[in-house]
């Protein structure tokens, strides 16, 4: 028999429809066993070490900025205490890019862990949410009996606890967005002072609170199987080399229950067919049916599959975090072309970003010639152009700036009071300038200027301007 084929031999139909909905379309609610062993103790860890992080992200300052805001009303972010703005679409632009490749050779590689061990969906609702639901309500078998029962005044305490909890822990979480989005001072005030002085941040929260408490409350799994594209993106980026959380089929089967009476006849694999990775898992999915979109590869079958390899006496790791060709074949190949392909695109976008961050200046500037006119001759035998210039401050300090012309030889730049332009913080300021140069220094009617920008006498910023003036009569002829 073909040993690859076993591992479908048992359930063809899994393809055919979503472990969570019925052949009538309608919802079957999950109730998965509660899940213990080294893997979850191991997740109870880095969900504590997560979710601290981000509550306490708001709160933690670096240089008197936030560690991160991404306050899309006002166009301003900050990362890390460093300030961006629009003008630095293109830093963006490569930010996200870079995520994006690097989400592609993480999963190449490595598959779902994301989803299992660091996506805040996954984090909140089966670390939180459901350790709230298994407290309240009990493990699975009692959740589903305090179910089908009808609504006496335990079920109604039960059910009532455990949606305000859901309530309360919804409001926080949304605060916590709002404070990433506006900033922790703006939240502060808003959850202090009357909600009519701050009618828009008050209906956002609110918003946010539904959102959250629709997601974790009703929602649930179906957030990773019908709404998050993360899990169809597998079909095309894992392959049988990515690691997973797979069953050992060649191990496993033919599966068989565990008898006391031995049938010499009748030779069967380790997996005895008890169900229990059906049992734990939070998408409703038998694991030894082959990697599956629903699957978040967040360890409960492994350890509930360990916990009963552990009672038979039989190895553990039956399912395992492991690729379709290590379990086939018994060797891990990690570097694929496919791998370096994607390592190599990576690093180049690591490459131009690391550029671009370096060399990223702290004040934009803007040059451009004022509408509508030509150029002045003076008496002195010079030629001026007239230009708007603006300037955009990505710090969180005053800035007092000077502009000057490095060439040609002899040309100037200058405002009509002769004073340093002063920039606000995180702000911007206009002013009118005058370009001004030796017509003998003049040789085509476009002259390229260049102009640097100067904050306490280092130069901050390069570029270059046109200047329109008179063609030379020698050029002319």
């Amino acid at each position: 028999m073909d040993t690859t084929q076993d591992l479908y031999q048992y359930d063809e139909e899994f393809r055919n429809h979503i472990a969570t909905v019925d052949a009538k379309g309608k919802r079957i609610w999950v109730h998965p066993k509660k899940p213990k062993g080294k893997f979850h103790q191991r997740r109870i860890v880095v969900t504590l070490i997560l979710l601290g992080i981000l509550f306490a992200g708001p709160f933690i300052k670096i240089g008197g900025q936030p560690l991160l805001l991404v306050n899309i009303f006002e166009r301003k972010f900050v990362v890390l205490g460093q300030a961006f703005w629009p003008q630095d679409f293109v830093l963006l632009a490569l930010t996200l890019i870079t995520l994006f490749v690097f989400v592609i050779l993480f999963t190449v590689v490595f598959g779902r862990i994301w989803c299992g061990w660091m996506c805040p969906q996954t984090l909140f609702m089966e670390m939180v949410f459901r350790k709230i639901e298994y407290l309240i309500e009990g493990d699975a078998h009692a959740q589903r009996k305090l179910a089908q029962q009808p609504w006496t005044t335990e079920k109604i305490l039960k059910k009532g606890a455990k949606q305000l909890i859901f309530l309360i822990i919804s409001v926080l979480i949304a605060h916590t967005v709002m404070a990433y989005l506006i900033g922790i001072e703006q939240t502060i005030a808003i959850v202090q002072d009357s909600p009519a002085e701050h009618m828009t941040g008050f209906i956002g929260l609110v918003a946010f609170t539904g959102i959250f408490y629709f997601v974790f409350a009703y929602l649930r799994e179906q957030a990773c199987i019908a709404v998050c594209p993360y899990g169809r993106l597998q079909g095309v980026l894992l392959n049988k080399d990515s690691i997973v959380v797979a069953y050992d089929w060649l191990r496993g089967e033919p599966r068989g229950r565990l008898r006391k009476t031995a049938e010499p006849e009748k030779k069967t694999g380790d997996c005895i067919d008890c169900h229990w990775c059906v049992h734990v898992c939070p998408t409703g999915i038998d694991i030894r049916n082959g990697t599956q979109l629903e699957c978040v590869n967040c360890t409960a079958c492994i350890d509930a599959c360990d916990e009963i390899m552990t009672r038979v006496h039989k190895p553990t790791g039956l399912i395992r975090y492991a690729s379709f060709n290590s379990v086939q074949s018994g060797s891990q190949k990690l570097i694929t072309t496919r791998v370096m392909g994607y390592t190599f695109v990576l690093l180049v976008l690591i490459s131009l970003l690391s550029f671009n961050l370096i060399t990223r200046s702290d004040v934009e500037t803007t040059i451009l010639k004022v509408p509508g006119t030509l150029y002045q001759r003076n008496d002195d035998g010079t030629i001026t152009n007239l230009y708007n210039v603006e300037f955009v401050n990505k710090t969180f300090e005053e800035m007092t700036l000077e502009v000057k012309a490095l060439s040609p030889n002899g040309a100037s730049i200058y405002k009509a009071d002769g004073n340093p332009i002063v920039v606000p913080a995180e702000g911007l300021a206009k002013s009118v300038y005058f370009i001004k140069i030796p017509q003998d220094k003049i040789l085509q009617a476009k002259t390229v200027v260049e102009v640097s920008v100067f904050h306490k006498e280092k130069q901050i910023e390069k570029l270059k301007v046109k200047f329109i003036g008179p063609v030379p009569s020698s050029v002319k002829h």
